[in-house]
């Protein structure tokens, strides 16, 4: 045989491609070799010289680029595994010739190594092919690639310090501008201050206060919750209604089966419900007066009277409390007496017959009235709400309105606790003067010279929340009487059955 003779020799035009092969002579072979190395190490070194000469600003900053890429990519060369290693990356077409196909791709390897260093953006994209990223990795540090990246980080440490300033300054502008909104708006609500004393001053003028009397919108200006400036009408208003929500004194006589002391019992029991469920004062007070304008138009029997009685309640609640007690709560306190449904329905029968008229004038908005002309003294205002409730149990207290009752308790009050005279400015607010207010004050006092005959309204107010009023005034009736001409202290015809019931 001829030694050396190749048969049939394979080029592949595409790795990728197996199957894609011609035949080549030996000339031919031997010329596609030679082509092959020139070609392999000149080509990619002419398209750089050719890029840098496109761009000259580029020329003079690839000079030391290209050092740096070519002492890593040499020692990169020497460091690294054997060219076995990288030709296991290349498709197995091309393992026949892979020398020559290595020597291209570290050829090629340069310019894209070059190219990492000048911008980092690029990266990514010259990391396609096998010998680039394995020279990458391994690649030494030097002092220059040190110096460039220290000048590469201080440029964005220059704009940071730049941006920072930018952000104070504006931050500055910001609590500047916050600050100016801030100052304008205090000197619009003081203007608008000034507006509201000037129309309560005139407001006040156009009523005239008498001499000596304080002015007590002012105060209140800065609550909205006051309405200092809607005050004297809303008062006014309560005084002209509590005209029509005033029941008729002397019901009892249109009704068959029941008598004074029958609503004494109930009132007494009901304060006994009222304090359990811990409800409201103004609660209290609008039930007591739903019964007693019921009872003005219906005649109801003895045995339906405490259905009256709780269902009022239960509306009053519904008025008056933020989270009203559910209606079985109701049942439960009158021992299962009524069920849910026959409450449900005479709370239908009693606001018919009302024509759901519920605008009671209560006498705990009165009381507050006349205890800020009082400075708001705790202790008289405690003890002005004993007193005043002693209006709900005696069926005495029916003829006089709500303000009236108010101003007697807060003037016997101010007597028991000798908190000085009844001067101009609480006598104006509260609406009545000391010979208006004797004949109330005189039947509080009756009423508590006399035995207890209300267990649940005297013990509510002998505890220490409440000051322990009704055990103080009880004691100072008592010892006063006489000097009102109460000579009688001993309990009355009603109060005898009312105990014996």
């Amino acid at each position: 045989m001829p030694p050396g003779r190749p048969a049939r020799q394979r080029v592949v035009s595409n790795e990728n491609d197996e199957n894609s092969s011609t035949r080549m002579t030996r000339a031919k072979a031997a010329a596609l070799d030679v082509d092959v190395t020139t070609q392999a190490t000149k080509q990619p070194l002419q398209s750089k010289k050719s890029a840098v000469n496109a761009n000259p600003a580029a020329q003079r900053k690839r000079a030391a680029l290209g050092d740096v890429s070519n002492v890593g990519k040499g020692e990169a060369v020497e460091g690294k595994k054997p060219a076995a290693s990288k030709v296991g990356l290349v498709s197995k077409a091309a393992q026949p010739t892979g020398v020559q196909k290595a020597q291209t791709r570290a050829a090629s390897s340069r310019p894209a190594l070059a190219t990492k260093e000048t911008k980092k953006i690029e990266v990514k994209r010259a990391g396609s092919g096998s010998g680039v990223m394995g020279a990458s990795h391994k690649r030494k540090v030097t002092s220059t690639s040190l110096k460039q990246g220290i000048l590469a980080e201080d440029e964005p440490v220059r704009k940071k310090v730049h941006t920072t300033a930018e952000t104070e300054s504006k931050k500055q502008d910001r609590l500047e501008s916050q600050s100016n909104k801030l100052a304008a708006a205090t000197e619009k609500a003081s203007l608008k201050e000034q507006e509201l004393k000037q129309e309560i001053k005139q407001s006040e003028g156009e009523v005239e206060l008498p001499e000596g009397v304080k002015s007590l919108e002012e105060d209140g200006i800065d609550d909205p919750l006051m309405a200092a400036e809607y005050a004297t009408e809303i008062f006014e208003y309560l005084r002209d209604l509590e005209v029509k929500a005033i029941p008729n004194p002397q019901y009892i006589i249109h009704q068959d089966e029941l008598e004074w002391k029958t609503r004494s019992i109930l009132v007494d029991w009901m304060i006994e419900v009222h304090t359990r469920f811990h409800l409201l004062p103004e609660t209290l007070f609008l039930a007591v007066n739903i019964i007693d304008r019921f009872l003005s138009q219906k005649v109801v029997q003895l045995d339906r009277v405490q259905l009256v009685g709780i269902t009022a309640m239960f509306i009053a609640a519904k008025y008056e409390e933020v989270m009203s007690p559910h209606v079985s709560n109701y049942r439960l306190v009158s021992d299962d007496g009524f069920s849910d449904a026959e409450i449900l329905s005479a709370e239908r029968f009693i606001l018919e017959t009302l024509n759901y008229d519920l605008s009671y004038p209560n006498p705990m908005n009165f009381l507050r009235r006349i205890s800020k002309a009082d400075d708001y003294d705790i202790q008289s205002r405690t003890i002005g709400k004993f007193l005043m409730e002693i209006s709900i149990v005696d069926y005495r207290f029916l003829a006089y309105r709500p303000s009236h009752v108010a101003a007697g308790a807060m003037y016997l009050a101010r007597m028991i606790l000798d908190r000085g005279e009844w001067d101009p400015t609480i006598a104006y607010y509260a609406g009545y003067t000391e010979e208006e207010i004797e004949p109330v004050f005189e039947l509080m006092v009756d009423y508590l010279a006399r035995p207890i005959c209300h267990e649940a309204f005297y013990k509510k107010y002998a505890s220490k929340k409440f000051m322990k009023a009704s055990l103080i005034t009880r004691q100072w009736a008592k010892k006063n009487a006489p000097i009102f001409g109460i000579t009688d202290t001993k309990l009355s015809v009603d109060q005898i059955s009312a105990l014996e019931y």
